[in-house]
């Protein structure tokens, strides 16, 4: 079994903002490899369901960006599962907007989801890094990351997200290098 994390921040005012792109690929994810119904569990919110030959719980800590660990940590003690089960979608400054990277282990580079899950389970996990883009200075990072994604971007958006749910069957596989070659083939063709 996997649990794969999406890291956002719970609450309709939320839903839309950069931040929240884990949350939203979670979702995108469930929907189109037809995962079961939202549960509530672990401070959050899950979905089970298979993608190829893998058992996959989707989740959504529900516990606010700074405490994701917590969530986290309480489903991986709960199945009895290692770092190398775990996989957290995540937003990243230093990638350019809807480019994606896949990373085992790392640092934070000040993301505080990331920073909360090292805490409570360690930093070798699998990322997938979903790139916003930066602002350009570091005084406007915070209002750029709670920001909205701009009507403009809807369209790339919705391209990746799709990108990223379609080659999932890769990322169950741990085949990392496939994963990002055929986002990177479908954001082409797009």
């Amino acid at each position: 079994m996997q649990i794969w994390t999406g890291l956002g921040n719970p609450g309709p005012q939320h839903a839309l903002q950069r931040h929240n792109v884990g949350f939203m690929a979670m979702d995108v994810i469930a929907d189109m490899h037809r995962f079961g119904p939202v549960q509530k569990k672990f401070q959050g919110w899950v979905q089970e369901g298979r993608i190829g030959t893998e058992k996959i719980l989707l989740l959504k800590p529900a516990t606010y960006m700074n405490e994701s660990g917590r969530s986290v940590g309480e489903a991986m003690r709960f199945y009895k599962l290692e770092l190398d089960a775990l996989t957290v979608f995540h937003d990243e400054l230093d990638l350019a907007p809807f480019k994606i990277k896949v990373k085992q282990g790392g640092g934070h580079a000040g993301h505080n989801g990331l920073r909360s899950i090292d805490q409570h389970l360690g930093a070798d996990f699998r990322r997938v890094r979903i790139g916003i883009g930066h602002p350009g200075h570091k005084d406007r990072v915070h209002g750029y990351v709670l920001g909205n994604y701009a009507k403009a971007e809807q369209d790339p958006l919705a391209a990746m997200l799709g990108a990223i749910s379609a080659s999932a069957d890769w990322l169950a596989e741990h085949n990392d290098p496939r994963f990002m070659s055929e986002i990177a083939l479908r954001q082409q063709d797009g």
